[in-house]
């Protein structure tokens, strides 16, 4: 008999820029996984979350997805606080399939972490459940940092302090890792364009995002949140460490670390190969109509 799919929820700030959209392509058009909900998420101004849901729901459209697992929006900002919960729809999934059968609720984190600090403000006792919380953010540990704040630590300090310090299970894939998952243009044309719509309209926002962004001229982008996606189909395409859990000062730089014997594993770097040309090919894939949600 065959193994059930891993149990799987996804919060992402996915207007932001035009990286959460490939990572939640890649892992609705996985069988592995078991999307069980999107989680539309802020990213640090007023009707951002809204935008996020917005872009979700056109995703889950080009998909023919729309049915698989529900979409519950997120908080509309930041914790007040390390201590007060900011209740939503996405925490309160969070609470739900954290308990809803008996496999393990894993949740990738493509922005701020304010809906998983959420519900564990609101139930603490979640994390006797063992969900497993896989985030993209932080600065580097080590090194120079490519800028700073890194972003998503950024708009929510107070929620990456409480999950540090819940003693949840964290997978945390910092900057350092995050900003190495890069494709050009050149790339993206060559290997996507012709595979369909969905697919023309990924490489097409790069395209474009590119062209308005003040720092550039640049014809390559880090599909940096991809890397949640490829650890829970692949925790050994990773390299991991163990480290006390940091935690972080308003200024979004390390400022100590939990007094704590728990850890949480840092990824290190990542197979970059597979993670891009599996999901390229599951793109091609669906183009081809070889593929049906």
């Amino acid at each position: 008999m065959p193994l059930p799919p891993h149990k799987v929820l996804i919060s992402t700030d996915a207007a932001n820029e035009v990286d959460d959209q490939f990572a939640i392509v890649h892992a609705l058009l996985s069988s592995v996984l078991d999307v069980r909900g999107i989680l539309p998420a802020h990213f640090g101004r007023q009707g951002s979350r809204g935008e996020s849901r917005a872009e979700v729901e056109l995703l889950q459209s080009m998909l023919g997805a729309s049915g698989r697992g529900v979409v519950a929006d997120g908080a509309d900002g930041a914790l007040a606080d390390e201590k007060t919960p900011r209740p939503s729809a996405a925490s309160a999934l969070i609470r739900q399939e954290a308990r809803s059968d008996d496999r393990r609720l894993r949740v990738a984190v493509l922005g701020p972490l304010t809906d998983v600090a959420s519900a564990l403000l609101e139930d603490p006792g979640i994390v006797d459940d063992d969900p497993l919380i896989v985030w993209i953010g932080g600065p580097p540990y080590e090194g120079v940092v490519g800028y700073s704040p890194e972003f998503n630590l950024s708009n929510d300090v107070a929620a990456a302090n409480v999950v540090l310090a819940s003693g949840v299970e964290m997978w945390q894939i910092p900057m350092s890792v995050y900003t190495m998952i890069g494709v050009g243009h050149a790339e993206l044309v060559e290997r996507l364009g012709g595979s369909g719509a969905l697919a023309e309209y990924l490489v097409e926002r790069v395209i474009a995002f590119n062209a308005r962004i003040d720092y550039g001229p640049m014809d390559f982008r880090s599909l940096g949140d991809s890397p949640a996606i490829g650890a829970l189909l692949n925790p050994l395409g990773a390299r991991w460490s163990l480290r006390p859990p940091p935690r972080f000062g308003a200024d979004s730089e390390v400022a100590g670390t939990v007094d704590t014997s728990h850890r949480i594993r840092v990824c290190e770097a990542v197979d970059t190969r597979w993670l891009i040309e599996d999901m390229f090919a599951k793109l091609q894939a669906f183009g081809r109509g070889e593929v049906r949600l």
